[in-house]
């Protein structure tokens, strides 16, 4: 398994992708995860962060280096990412939950509240996940950011949510 050959990390890249935070950064609130592990020229990420958490540096085509020390959990670089890339995990959420921040461009957009299919990496369900709060900002150069509050056993598998209205894949039913 590769993003080269399945489209997703698998854990192994990520095990030694610079910019995954330790378990107990995770632990402690939010904080990004960067899941970028093939060096391509970008570094959005890099010039959006406030607190300097993030370095791409020279070349550009480096691998961004998270420093979870420095990272407040303020989300910003998960609009900008054009991989989609960047996510926000907070283990700290709530008891037995975590909250899970991804960029979502789908409409309809959920809403807070709304109970949904939480996704991994491979677009698979793997919980229900609960709607906390969708960011629309103009500052988010219209790339809404969904939250979710999931099981905290699956926060470093859930990614996304399911597409609403999409039709079933062949062999998934109707």
């Amino acid at each position: 398994m590769s993003v080269a050959v399945d489209g997703f990390p698998s854990r192994e890249e990520l095990r030694r992708s610079p910019g995954y935070p330790s378990e107990e950064r995770l632990d402690r609130g939010a904080c990004a995860v960067i899941e970028c592990v093939q060096e391509i020229p970008c570094n959005p990420c890099e010039t959006v962060c406030p607190y300097g958490a993030i370095k791409v540096g020279q070349p550009i085509t480096n691998l961004p280096r998270l420093d979870a020390e420095l990272c407040k959990g303020c989300g910003l670089c998960l609009a900008v990412c054009p991989g989609q890339a960047i996510f926000l995990v907070d283990k700290a959420f709530a008891p037995g939950e975590a909250l899970v921040g991804f960029p979502y461009e789908y409409v309809p957009l959920p809403a807070a509240g709304e109970r949904v299919p939480a996704t991994n990496r491979a677009g698979e369900v793997v919980a229900e996940g609960r709607v906390i709060r969708v960011v629309n900002s103009s500052r988010n150069d219209r790339t809404p950011v969904v939250f979710l509050a999931v099981p905290l056993e699956v926060a470093d598998e859930v990614r996304s949510m399911e597409r609403r209205g999409q039709k079933p894949r062949p062999g998934q039913g109707e």
